[in-house]
């Protein structure tokens, strides 16, 4: 008997031929895996075609609760945003990904993993890494890696093996999307010289087409944690696509980016992400309210180095699980509430409160109550100021 495989299976065209593919080519009998991050409309559906095309199983499982919380949460609390500018959403998913598939593969006795993945992306490393980590011992397949098939050749797989093709038009872009953003490529955007035309945005309303009047939105944290908003506490899942929604009615989220892949080349990338670019930003003015100069500065490294660990896949590391202790210790007193203005494209920062905040109203202040003691400068600015003066009589600033 032959052995099996988990393919992690989105419905579509590239992994249903894959199903085909893995059986003609490695004489694998093939399980599906289907996971809903945030982009899956109909898990049934999906099942149902699995099994038409001739999985011998195909699992369906929800795991957005699990996604948000243990590990889009914890990215949020670490500040990670890649260069400045993706939040991750898609790197987020991927070790999800290989958790499950390989779980599954432990489950059902099967030798094999596979997915989707082209050898171009950044997505195949995150998750051959990912099992790898957790399970050494299985084997990881690409199929469309090895095929090598042309989009035209692997439609005319499909027909001769009657797989379903969809009729619907096709998408100019390459289009991944869980809940925490949409990540958009090729097409058009491949000049970098072009504006992205508004058919590329689903899920934000260009600013100009936005509402006259600005929203207000309170985001309550705990821990670091997003729990509320407007003082009603929300399950993970439900706040942020909440914030999701009100967010990209206001036409926020929109990211155009040159980004470094992980497999050594420039790409233009487009996002859409909407809650994590509201979310990231309150959260962020929250610790500017509670943590200390020094607290603030490394962090910002951290930050850099978590987000990088998470692009490149390297999630089932002990080094982000190092950076992650150290995120949580920085986390004791995020607590607070963030009040933010939604308009016309842009998120701002307009009120904060904390029971742990460090900004003192008698010490900042210039009014009356000014608890400052103005008279100690002078001694504090001689002594800070005695290195430089020192130096400069023995090593002159030369002329110029």
């Amino acid at each position: 008997m032959s052995d099996k495989v988990v393919l992690a299976y989105s419905g579509g065209l590239d992994t249903s031929v894959a199903i085909k593919w893995l059986e003609e080519r490695h004489n694998l009998r093939v399980i599906t895996f289907t996971v809903d991050i945030g982009n899956v409309p109909d898990l049934e559906a999906i099942r149902q075609k699995a099994l038409k095309v001739g999985a011998i199983k195909a699992f369906v499982v929800d795991a957005k609760e699990t996604f948000i919380k243990s590990f889009v949460f914890p990215a949020l609390q670490a500040d990670a945003v890649y260069e400045g500018q993706y939040p991750l959403a898609t790197a987020l998913g991927r070790p999800l990904i290989a958790r499950l598939l390989v779980e599954t593969a432990k489950k059902e006795g099967a030798t094999t993993v596979a997915h989707g993945c082209t050898g171009k992306g950044n997505d195949q490393v995150r998750i051959d890494v990912g099992v790898a980590a957790l399970a050494p011992e299985l084997k990881v397949i690409a199929p469309a890696r090895e095929w090598n098939m042309t989009r035209e050749q692997t439609i005319e797989y499909a027909r001769a093996h009657d797989i379903s093709v969809p009729i619907t038009r096709a998408s100019p872009y390459s289009i991944d999307e869980n809940l925490w953003g949409r990540s958009i490529e090729c097409g058009v955007l491949e000049d970098t010289w072009n504006e992205p035309p508004e058919d590329v945005f689903l899920w934000t309303k260009s600013p100009e087409k936005t509402p006259t009047r600005p929203a207000y939105l309170e985001i309550g944290f705990d821990h670091g944690i997003p729990v509320s908003l407007g003082g009603e506490k929300l399950e993970p899942v439900a706040l942020v696509q909440r914030v999701h929604d009100l967010a990209g009615q206001y036409g926020i989220g929109r990211i155009d980016h040159i980004e470094n892949r992980l497999v050594g080349i420039k790409s233009r990338e487009i996002y859409e992400a909407p809650a994590a670019m509201v979310l990231l930003k309150a959260h962020q003015a929250l610790e500017d309210l509670v943590l200390a100069k020094g607290q603030l500065r490394f962090k910002a490294k951290v930050a850099a180095e978590y987000a990088d660990l998470i692009y490149n896949g390297l999630w089932f590391t002990g080094m982000r699980r190092d950076l992650a202790a150290y995120v949580e210790s920085t986390q004791r007193y995020v607590t607070g509430t963030i009040r933010v203005k939604l308009f016309k494209g842009n998120c701002q920062i307009v009120g904060r409160k904390s029971p742990y905040s460090l900004y003192d109203y008698s010490l900042a202040t210039y009014d009356k109550g000014d608890a400052f003691d103005q008279s100690a400068s002078p001694g504090f600015i001689h002594i800070w100021g005695l290195p430089a003066r020192t130096q400069a009589r023995v090593q002159p600033e030369p002329p110029e």
